[in-house]
């Protein structure tokens, strides 16, 4: 549940940007937790036809969401399916590459660095609205040589984040997602989700978890921690037999690719702070109705935080840490084909996919998005 405070943090942590394809606005606020833990990434240009996007929502403290928002993108781009075109692989193995990196002396320094408070007795690393400098960003080159030390054989932190992550390129946007942060794009006002938020109860995730030695006890795996896929929490990776996709908890992510077409208009990145208050499709019709009278992505973004905020810790929903990334397209991207002919000849989409569009006078209920998309579980 974590440590609330007598009255919310409602300062907030804001920003714009945008290129000649884009614009984005984001906020970022602590509310009524003790600690920020969220942290977020926001390159309009990580190289000259690329735009990177990512938020993290960390658990148990705020380091390993911090880490991902300093390296996560670097090793996007070093990676060598980004140079030859293949932006989902990249993600993907960049998802697992940061537990790799938290381990050992060097990760034990880096962790160190971010600020969280290391545990002199234990050795463990214990969980400010936090994003990197414009400077931390594509510039740095480092091939994360081996250190030796006291700290060599640091297991890497018990503490983790969620990760999900937008990279659009050109009128292909790539989506990658471990945990239950959320991406929702918002084409002719209808919400699609982008990602699927990994609860230890869904059976992929039960079965994975089980066959791994892992237990769910009251939705937790392991009895301690609700989500089936993060970042860090080393704990629960421990299995050397198995590989890092099949470990209880793992960080392999799910990888969407979406043709953009002259209908979307944004896309929303947001940790499950906002989506505890609000379904996907209730956020898009709240955020057209504020681009109306916002010049600033980031303001709706505020709007949409103080919208969420509970008046009391009595309720529970809305007193988590809350982030959210908008991505507001600027010029229609050219479709290639009709939104049910794309997703009949993929083939390859989720069976939600299958079901039919909600009418809108009804509740909101999301419908999951079924246009030119690629699902890939790797």
């Amino acid at each position: 549940m974590g440590i609330y405070l007598s009255t919310p943090k409602v300062e907030k942590f804001s920003e714009d940007g945008e290129n000649e394809h884009l614009r984005y606005g984001l906020s970022s606020m602590q509310g009524w937790r003790a600690t920020m833990e969220d942290a977020h990434a926001a390159y309009t240009n990580l190289d000259d036809s690329t735009s990177f996007f990512g938020v993290y929502d960390g658990h148990g403290g705020k380091v390993v969401a911090k880490f991902c928002a300093k390296f996560l993108h670097q090793e996007v781009l070093k990676s060598k399916a980004y140079l030859t075109g293949d932006i989902g692989t990249s993600l993907q193995k960049s998802f697992l590459r940061m537990d790799e990196m938290m381990r050992g002396q060097r990760g034990w320094r880096e962790l160190s660095i971010l600020g969280d408070k290391i545990n002199k007795f234990t050795g463990m690393i214990e969980g400010l609205i936090w994003s990197p400098r414009s400077s931390d960003g594509n510039c740095q080159v480092d091939d994360w040589a081996f250190e030796e030390g006291p700290h060599s054989d640091f297991a890497g932190p018990t503490s983790g984040s969620t990760a999900c992550v937008a990279v659009i390129r050109n009128n292909q946007l790539v989506v990658a997602n471990a945990g239950d942060s959320r991406c929702v794009i918002s084409r002719k006002g209808q919400a699609y989700n982008l990602s699927r938020d990994h609860k230890p109860n869904l059976e992929i995730e039960k079965e994975r978890i089980l066959k791994a030695g892992g237990f769910i006890h009251a939705g937790r795996v392991n009895g301690s921690l609700n989500l089936a896929r993060a970042i860090g929490d080393m704990e629960f990776k421990q299995n050397k037999f198995l590989p890092a996709e099949k470990q209880i908890l793992t960080a392999n992510p799910d990888i969407n690719t979406v043709e953009l077409c002259d209908e979307d208009e944004f896309v929303v990145l947001a940790c499950d702070g906002i989506w505890d208050c609000m379904s996907s499709q209730q956020l898009v019709d709240f955020i057209h109705t504020k681009l109306y009278t916002e010049t600033k992505l980031s303001a709706v973004c505020e709007l949409v935080l103080d919208r969420c905020l509970a008046p009391s810790t009595a309720v529970g929903e809305g007193c988590d840490n809350m982030t959210m990334i908008l991505v507001q397209f600027k010029r229609p991207a050219q479709c290639n084909a009709s939104t049910e002919e794309q997703s009949s000849s993929t083939g390859q989409a989720e069976p939600e996919t299958q079901l039919e569009r909600s009418e809108r006078t009804e509740l909101h209920e999301v419908v999951p998005f079924m246009g030119s998309i690629e699902y890939i579980e790797y």
